[in-house]
């Protein structure tokens, strides 16, 4: 579904990171690869079997804080994830239509907030190897409220810290149970990601418009 929304009836912008602005890549490689490829080594065990290891503890907190923590990961799996994620920051980049947007977004007024489920010290990383953060207004973590995207109560606090209103708010993410959350709370235009891995095919939203590049979506300038 094509998006219908209308930049006149638009502030805020709220913006996803891995997959929406940043190429999933990274995160698929590091999840998928590189740490069962590193529990296998440490525990002496088939990949295979670190694979399904990691998968079943995936599976356990879906959708929730742990999910997304570094800390609970390093501990879950006795692993530094911390060092790991440094260690391969250079990996991370930018989708090659992220700041073509940003910079119109900015020319046209609008407020860019970065709002991640990312651990901080992934966004930290992510931010220092990309230098996006220069071209955003504000950078939120979920971990600094206690609560992931998917939870309504992260909305709420988000809304009380920034003010944003709810009926002229942007939000963008790559993933629909979390466009479904943002709906719920009253977020007015939410907007899906298709293509938020460039090594991996399309994605397809059923309950939300989507789109595959946002220089479709460019804010014309103002009539004089």
């Amino acid at each position: 579904m094509p998006p219908d929304f209308d930049w006149t009836c638009i502030d805020t912008v709220l913006l996803d990171m891995d997959g929406t602005l940043l190429d999933l890549e990274f995160d698929s490689y590091f999840w998928l690869q590189h740490v069962p490829q590193t529990l296998s080594e440490r525990r002496g065990i088939p990949l295979a079997q670190a694979q399904a290891l990691i998968e079943a503890q995936y599976q356990a907190v879906q959708h929730t804080l742990s999910w997304y923590c570094f800390d609970y990961w390093s501990t879950t799996l006795d692993l530094d994830i911390h060092s790991m994620t440094h260690a391969l920051g250079h990996r991370a980049s930018v989708r090659e239509d992220t700041l073509p947007f940003l910079e119109a977004l900015r020319a046209q007024g609008k407020r860019t907030i970065l709002l991640t489920n990312a651990h901080p010290h992934s966004l930290a990383v992510k931010m220092a190897h990309t230098g996006l953060d220069a071209h955003l207004d504000l950078l939120l973590s979920t971990h600094t409220f206690g609560y992931p995207k998917e939870d309504q109560r992260l909305w709420q606090a988000v809304q009380q810290h920034t003010g944003f209103d709810p009926a002229r708010t942007l939000f963008v993410d790559d993933g629909e149970p979390i466009l479904d959350a943002a709906k719920q709370f009253g977020i007015r235009y939410c907007l899906g990601v298709e293509n938020p891995d460039s090594s991996m095919a399309r994605k397809t939203f059923l309950r939300h418009p989507s789109m595959h590049d946002y220089r479709t979506l460019l804010p014309a300038a103002p009539r004089p």
